[in-house]
């Protein structure tokens, strides 16, 4: 297994924060609750503090409310020696040639710590706001397109391709990265399960229950071995993770009681607005909660649907104490996930709850 944590590129705090200016100065501009911005300085933190306690990598998101993931990370590889950075961006946004060379630098200057997360993007309005304009299956067919390129580039000879979303020539790069960056994805709909099967080498679902997360192993593994492909599936999770099972869910309990119960309506129906099957199954996770407490939010045995309320994106928490934590951990190994990718509020003192607590009891010798 692999472990990943997560930069907050669009801040940080002591409480749940939701994608968007207004949450983050609702929730974290106040004295119980200071905003952490997202400077150098304190992603830098966070960056050497999961090399020290060791994680593989870190996953740095891609949005309109977030800092470059290209630039921040190539800034933080100054500040860690080994840790790999999880990149994410979205096709469509840059020509595919120029991606493949990106790519291809960023190898070298990092001496191979580049790892792609490939964000199709399933909101219009979000699409929109850099310009591009096409339909939902629209956009994975040009993500197919596109990571034929970028792959073609790579190959060592010029490569030509012609499709309905792009015509490229020669496509190429000035050096073949001696290590290609793996290419990570995630999609629930049925448009996105070819593209998985055909493209990537890790893919990636949010933090469903066992039984379903099973099933959607079940369809990708299918879809790639009908092309004669092999694929690596990752699961996308926050945690709370203390000594004690009382003191993780007393956290829990903490940040469900810091949110605006207007804020939870506003953000259901702005979430519920969105075009992502993915964010669609986030959303039944707490359909129908209407105040409580937080073990009202258990949907499995350590699973916490409660960061969905106000978030977007992965909206589940592992919650318990470090022996149930790590059980939950095997559990979903033992469906077939290899690697897993976290997070925790506030980012950088949760990296040290799960690295001193969790890691240990999970990972590999040579991480410990």
């Amino acid at each position: 297994m692999k472990f990943h944590w997560f930069l907050p590129t669009s801040g940080d705090s002591r409480v749940l924060t939701g994608g968007g200016p207004g949450l983050l100065r609702r929730y974290g501009r106040s004295e119980s609750a200071p905003f952490r911005p997202p400077d150098i300085e304190y992603l830098a933190q966070i960056a050497r503090s999961a090399e020290q306690l060791g994680f593989e990598a870190v996953l740095t998101p891609t949005g309109t409310w977030c800092e470059d993931a290209w630039l921040v990370t190539a800034a933080l590889t100054r500040e860690t020696e080994r840790l790999k950075f999880l990149v994410a961006f979205r096709p469509g946004f840059m020509s595919p040639t120029l991606a493949a060379q990106m790519a291809a630098t960023y190898q070298r200057i990092s001496r191979g710590r580049l790892l792609l997360n490939v964000v199709t993007g399933g909101e219009t309005a979000e699409q929109a706001r850099f310009g591009d304009h096409l339909s939902k299956d629209e956009r994975y067919a040009r993500t197919d397109e596109f990571l034929s390129i970028v792959r073609g580039a790579w190959s060592g000879t010029p490569y030509d391709f012609t499709g309905r979303h792009y015509q490229v020539d020669g496509a190429m790069v000035a050096e073949v990265p001696e290590l290609v960056p793996e290419i990570y994805f995630g999609g629930s709909s049925q448009a996105a399960g070819p593209v998985a099967a055909k493209h990537v080498d890790v893919y990636l679902t949010w933090g469903e229950p066992p039984d379903q997360v099973a099933e959607k192993i079940k369809w990708i593994r299918g879809l790639a071995e009908e092309k004669g492909r092999e694929i690596r599936f990752g699961i996308r999770l926050h945690v709370i993770t203390r000594d004690t099972e009382r003191d993780a869910w007393a956290e829990a309990e903490r940040l469900l009681a810091a949110l605006d119960p207007a804020d939870i309506v506003s953000a259901r129906k702005t979430l519920g607005r969105s075009e992502s099957v993915g964010q669609k199954r986030m959303l039944e996770l707490h359909e129908g909660f209407a105040g409580g407490t937080a073990r009202d939010l258990e949907i499995y045995p350590n699973l916490w649907a409660g960061v969905g309320l106000i978030r977007g994106g992965a909206g589940t928490a592992l919650v318990g104490s470090h022996s149930q934590v790590a059980e939950r951990i095997e559990e979903y190994a033992s469906l077939g996930i290899e690697e897993f990718i976290l997070s925790g509020y506030p980012h950088l003192e949760e990296a040290y709850w799960f690295g001193e607590g969790v890691l240990p009891r999970v990972a590999k010798p040579a991480l410990r």
